[in-house]
């Protein structure tokens, strides 16, 4: 448990919420009025895996959900509209903010070994995962896409085209995404990776021919890299994104419960997503940070190399 935290990277979130232009909304909101009541009672009633602290997984990769925006300084800040939410739960409960950046996959194992309070990467509260983590209240709803480039857009606009032993299909690991794969396209090559741009980059270079991607987030790819295509709208029973919450302790999961209904009631959370999708149109890193908080050369290499591959 020690060394877990001696990893995690504390985050006042201020910074990330002020460069969307939402600060006010969320602080203010948090601490006054309803919310400020709410909050007090909170504090003292919940309880946490560090005291005093409200600690959040989450994974950086998913645009426009979390996800690191590169400031005019060129330094990585973690931002989207995941990462607003969590500081505006946090101020709502009277706690501090800690955020801890994992792979995808590391956010469902914390959050079941109750190493983290929540897992916030855009969750879908699939039955799968009822074992690890109770689910919120959905707080967003998204859809399921199936993403080639415009060169096979034709090639592969259905899911009897890409269910060929012939066709490689990208899903995240430990997705839904991974799980729609096996279910619409069980007879391709199915390619699990750890970051959504890992698979992009396989995309833009011809490595995958197609991919399953949350909707929102290909989109935000899209606006970057615009070989993308969008070939598909994917079924899926449960359409929305909800906050995974260590199990068994149902007064966060009310304090929880009552931030997100708070902050669709102010127009809070509504902000969020709108400046998260601004943001993510613009410089950014989606990955894990190296040791001293830098983007990693590796993966802005590759991030570089796919851009040259999609202009040429």
């Amino acid at each position: 448990m020690k060394k877990f935290f001696a990893l995690a990277l504390s985050l006042t979130m201020a910074l990330s919420l002020a460069s969307c232009g939402s600060s006010g909304s969320a602080s203010s909101g948090a601490a006054s009025g309803g919310s400020a009541s709410a909050s007090g009672s909170a504090a003292a009633t919940v309880e946490t895996v560090s005291s005093g602290k409200l600690t959040v997984a989450t994974s950086p990769d998913f645009a426009p959900y979390e996800f690191y925006a590169i400031g005019e300084d060129g330094k990585p800040q973690l931002a989207g509209f995941d990462m607003a939410l969590a500081q505006y739960i946090a101020d709502y409960m009277g706690l501090e903010l800690e955020v801890v950046p994992m792979d995808f996959d590391g956010v469902i194992m914390e959050v079941g070994m109750k190493n983290v309070d929540l897992g916030m990467a855009g969750l879908s509260p699939d039955p799968s995962r009822a074992n690890a983590m109770d689910f919120s209240d959905l707080y967003y709803e998204g859809g399921q896409a199936l993403v080639t480039v415009k060169g096979n857009a034709d090639k592969f606009a259905s899911f009897e085209a890409v269910n060929d032993p012939s066709v490689s299909v990208g899903a995240q690991t430990g997705s839904i995404q991974a799980d729609l794969a096996q279910e619409n396209s069980p007879n391709a090559s199915i390619i699990q990776l750890a970051k959504v741009t890992d698979i992009i980059a396989e995309l833009l270079s011809g490595k995958l021919d197609a991919a399953y991607i949350e909707t929102d987030v290909a989109k935000s790819y899209q606006k970057n890299y615009p070989d993308l295509e969008i070939v598909l709208d994917v079924p899926y029973d449960v359409a929305g994104s909800a906050i995974g919450v260590v199990k068994d302790n149902a007064p966060l999961m009310e304090a929880v419960n009552a931030a997100i209904a708070a902050a669709k009631a102010d127009g809070s959370l509504e902000k969020f997503i709108a400046a998260a999708n601004e943001q993510a149109s613009g410089e950014k890193y989606e990955g894990l940070l190296d040791e001293n908080g830098n983007v990693q050369a590796d993966a802005a290499a590759a991030s570089a190399s796919a851009s040259a591959s999609q202009a040429g």
